[in-house]
């Protein structure tokens, strides 16, 4: 089952999320799923090193 978040993202970094999305021909949801999975890759890293 899908969920539903949402975030409140500051100027800079709601461009940076646009200009990825532009770079790379995705949504910025598509951006920001990826960011997030990328993010707990890295935590899930760190917990096992």
């Amino acid at each position: 089952m899908e969920r539903r978040y949402a975030i409140t993202c500051d100027e800079e970094l709601a461009r940076r999320i646009e200009t990825l999305a532009r770079e790379y021909d995705l949504t910025t949801q598509e951006v920001l799923h990826q960011l997030v999975a990328l993010g707990l890759e890295e935590v899930d890293d760190c917990e096992t090193a």
